[in-house]
């Protein structure tokens, strides 16, 4: 008769998980099911927890050596930590040491009832059993003791003793020791308070806005944004991003800043991968403006002229010659 071959467990669910478990010896940390299905903790703070709580005794849990211990940040760890505070499993103080530092003492606790309970024990200190009270001895029962007669008893009676010598003077107490003051008091040194990190930062700085409205520069301005993605790919941004940081491209325009150096200042050593361009682009615009404004903000700019004897440009509010040849034709003037 052929032996039959089981497929399956003979009591496997259908569905769900199938626990399969070997018995622990050694190297094994008891871990309460409160902790491991806590309704309201984060896998990231009962996983830290179950870190902590299998440590020795005496072992640093500070948030640099988790990190660098566990491959987890250190915003998680720290957000994990202040779980762990929170519900009871964990609590850290600062107290002054005998050297005069300050160190942080942290407790872990195996159950939130601990710390309410007081029964927070170290491991390396077992909590030894209250010796058993012992009895008072029984008094000794008196003796019982026939009456005498008055006969027996001056019989029974024993010799009056012998005059006792006279007892020396008793000698005089020693004097009181001085009594000290108790030390003072150490100095409490209350925590200090770390920022949240989810704190509300200060807004950034405006965009600059340009003096005057041009609607030829603003043009010019969309152009060289729109164009910045063909230098870097990255640099890709949405019709709104363009229509906000327009104006600040044409406040670089007015200080003299040309269009090859404003694109020069948007795409230098850009961070990658870039999450927000239109952020960066806003952020440099702003903290990169050059400083003073240009001849035409500030002050009325000089028309360029055609010189009437060699035809070259230069700058002068008047038709005229250029510096050269009115040089040139005051010498010939004084040779003549």
């Amino acid at each position: 008769m052929d032996t039959p071959q089981i497929i399956a467990p003979p009591h496997a669910p259908s569905s769900g998980v199938v626990h399969v478990n070997i018995r622990h010896t050694s190297g094994f940390t008891v871990v309460g099911n409160h902790l491991s299905q806590h309704p309201k903790l984060s896998l990231a703070a009962r996983g830290l927890a179950v870190h902590i709580q299998s440590l020795p005794s005496g072992a640093r849990i500070g948030i640099k050596t988790l990190v660098e211990r566990l491959p987890d940040s250190e915003h998680r760890i720290a957000s994990a930590l202040r779980e762990l505070e929170q519900f009871g499993y964990l609590k850290r103080t600062r107290e002054r040491g005998p050297d005069g530092r300050v160190h942080t003492r942290t407790v872990s606790y195996n159950h939130p009832d601990a710390a309410a309970l007081g029964r927070q024990q170290p491991r390396h200190q077992a909590r030894r059993p209250a010796p058993a009270p012992v009895p008072a001895p029984a008094p000794a029962p008196t003796p019982v003791t026939p009456a005498l007669s008055a006969t027996e008893a001056a019989w029974e009676a024993p010799p009056a003793p012998a005059a006792a010598p006279a007892a020396a003077p008793a000698p005089a107490p020693a004097p009181a020791p001085e009594t000290t003051s108790p030390p003072p008091p150490a100095e409490v040194i209350p925590p200090r308070l770390v920022p949240v990190p989810t704190a509300q930062k200060p807004p950034p700085p405006p965009l600059p806005q340009p003096l005057h409205h041009r609607p030829q520069l603003l043009h010019t301005a969309a152009g060289l944004l729109i164009g910045l993605q063909r230098q870097d790919p990255q640099l890709v941004l949405t019709e709104a991003d363009i229509d906000f940081l327009a104006p600040g491209v044409v406040a670089w325009f007015e200080r003299d800043a040309s269009p090859a150096a404003v694109r020069h200042a948007l795409t230098a050593d850009l961070p990658r991968p870039l999450k927000f361009p239109a952020k960066l682009l806003r952020h440099r615009l702003t903290v990169l403006l050059p400083s003073g404004r240009s001849l035409s903000g500030a002050y009325p700019a000089v028309p360029l002229q055609n010189c009437d004897e060699c035809d070259r440009a230069f700058r002068a509010p008047v038709p005229g010659c250029c510096d050269e040849c009115s040089a040139a034709q005051q010498d010939g003037r004084r040779s003549a």
